[in-house]
């Protein structure tokens, strides 16, 4: 591989990691308006006031702000090691889990479906991220 060809491989694989990146802040910051919006409506300055609906809303911002920066942290890492088509996989995985994990939260009925297959999602996306560490560490 030239250094040009390595140059634009690992330009790809970044330009993967700021769009999830990118679209997990986006996440992050509708997670967070939801909660002004509820406390608002509820006329609750800090905590849940004892809302069943503001404790699940702020519970689904608590666990993305949990998972989603050790995620983009394994994703830069996959980056430096593989192509963006791979980081382009894990991002859209662990997104879409994040995603419906945070519908599932918001679901009357728990625990709901989306928050069951939302956490399968990341977890198989931690599992990918890992292995693919560990084996380009052995390489």
């Amino acid at each position: 591989m030239t250094l040009e060809e390595a140059l634009a491989f690992h330009t790809e694989a970044f330009q993967a990691v700021a769009l999830w990146t990118g679209l997990s802040l986006l996440l992050i910051l509708a997670l967070s308006i939801r909660i002004s919006l509820r406390r608002r409506r509820l006329k609750v300055s800090v905590g849940d006031g004892g809302h069943a609906e503001l404790t699940s809303t702020t519970r689904a911002f608590g666990n993305a702000i949990e998972y989603i920066p050790v995620a983009l942290v394994a994703l830069a890492i996959v980056a430096v090691f593989y192509s963006a088509e791979v980081v382009h996989m894990l991002g859209a995985a662990f997104l879409i889990g994040r995603v419906l994990h945070a519908w599932g939260m918001a679901q009357a009925t728990q625990p709901a479906p989306g928050r069951l297959i939302g956490m399968i999602l990341t977890y198989l996306t931690f599992l990918a991220a890992a292995g693919l560490l560990i084996f380009a560490a052995w390489s």
